[in-house]
């Protein structure tokens, strides 16, 4: 049987440059042994919408709101189940990643644009994650915040000895970490018990809500916090580490079921998302309270739901920010070697990206002050959501187009769906931007 032609970018265990090998999904298996096959790449780009960013921005929406921005967790989880959807159908129908094809399809300039954004995603992600473990270590071991901030620079160790591991051992890494922070949140919310019909009120739309220009601001983060840029870049290179048959059936099988993993996997960082949320708002808005930061409803938390339930907030806050830290990596080599065509170690890759994030995490804790971890997170998902479109525009022209999608071009009906979200989020960018001057 001959098998799908992988490029170089996707057959990597760890980094794209490190090749270990992928994993074979021949015809004939029973569909639920396929889709066991399958799921991996959707559980790698899920940890991405439940990172320190969405933790800030869904306690804030919480605690100031209460359920009331659940409907845009909700709508942010649907365009990203849309986007990913997207990326993966780029990813096994072409045979390269959306930063490959940036690089071949656009003039230089263009292209060198869009590397430059897309770095600045990747960086704008760290500095969440810089952020967010900083603030678990301050809260379980009581060191100042800049301490914090300076060990999360030996993360580098952890990328280190993942060196030469199959992606099913890092899907299975990643596995045990959310499942870490979902039991987690579920045993948040045994404490503090939400209401049902206010979370089912949360999930309608409300325009009205959105003209408060504080709620606009969460709103967009929230967004950029969900739909992360470099995971459309991610997504189209590590599908491809399942190798299936060079045929129409072959590819067609390959997209459902990259498909049915995408759909599992950002379904589950949805509720995730939404028990943060809800937890803020049955913790601390049903009080009146304001958690204006992580910091703040660790502190709110334990006079509600004990010691033993802000220990368990602060180890899933750790999770969160070091499972993040896999996939940010992996997604940085993509984006570098896709659109310079450069190869380096994955570790010197982390070096890199970890220096540019703790920089401006460095310099905010000690010149605005401790105080200001909170907004400095929601400020890195909001320049993320900005980031968004230079992104989306690239994977939704590419897909549409049959000399690189061949007989998989997206269908007109999702093309048009696609085209609407990239308007939506463009447009909540701008009136963000508006309201912000």
């Amino acid at each position: 049987m001959s098998f799908f032609p992988l490029p170089r970018t996707a057959t990597a265990p760890f980094c794209p440059s490190e090749v270990q090998g992928t994993i074979a999904v021949p015809a004939g298996l029973p569909a639920w042994q396929t889709l066991l096959r399958f799921v991996g790449p959707g559980l790698l780009i899920s940890v991405g919408y439940m990172d320190p960013g969405n933790w800030a921005t869904d306690l804030e929406a919480g605690s100031r709101f209460g359920y009331g921005l659940l409907f845009v967790v909700l709508f942010s989880s649907l365009v990203g189940i849309i986007v990913q959807t997207l990326s993966a159908r780029l990813g096994i129908a072409a045979g390269r990643d959306l930063a490959r094809l940036c690089r071949e399809q656009y003039p230089k300039p263009a292209a060198m644009t869009l590397w430059l954004m897309a770095e600045i995603a990747v960086i704008a992600t760290d500095v969440a994650e810089v952020l967010g473990s900083a603030l678990a270590l301050q809260l379980l071991f009581h060191l100042h915040l800049w301490q914090g901030v300076l060990l999360t620079g030996f993360d580098t160790v952890v990328v280190l000895g993942l060196k030469g591991r199959g992606f099913r051992q890092l899907e299975a890494i990643v596995l045990g970490l959310i499942v870490t922070i979902a039991v987690a949140f579920a045993i948040e919310l045994a404490f503090s018990p939400p209401d049902p019909v206010a979370i089912f009120r949360g999930l309608l739309p409300s325009l009205t809500l959105l003209r408060n220009p504080v709620a606009l601001y969460i709103a967009v983060g929230i967004l950029g916090a969900t739909v992360m840029p470099h995971n459309l870049y991610l997504h189209s290179s590590v599908v491809q580490t399942r190798v299936v048959a060079h045929s129409h059936a072959g590819r067609g099988r390959a997209i459902k079921f990259a498909t049915a993993d995408i759909v599992i996997c950002l379904l589950l960082a949805m509720l995730v998302n939404m028990a943060i949320l809800v937890l803020a708002a049955s913790a601390f808005h049903a009080r009146g309270q304001v958690a204006a930061d992580i910091a703040s409803a660790y502190h709110l938390l334990e006079p509600i739901a004990g010691s033993a339930a802000t220990i368990i907030f602060a180890l899933a806050l750790l999770t969160s920010g070091q499972s993040s830290t896999f996939t940010g990596t992996v997604a940085g080599q993509v984006i570098m070697e896709g659109f310079l065509d450069l190869k380096i170690p994955c570790y010197q890759r982390r070096l890199i990206t970890r220096a540019l994030a703790l920089i401006p995490a460095l310099l905010g804790v000690l010149w605005i002050g401790e105080d200001a971890v909170g907004r400095l997170l929601v400020a890195s998902q909001a320049i993320l959501s900005l980031q968004l479109p230079f992104a989306l525009y690239p994977l939704i022209a590419f897909t549409g187009r049959s000399d690189i999608m061949g007989e998989f071009t997206t269908p007109t009906s999702l093309g048009w769906l696609a085209w609407l979200v990239f308007a939506i989020i463009t447009i909540a960018n701008i009136a963000m931007l508006f309201t912000l001057g």
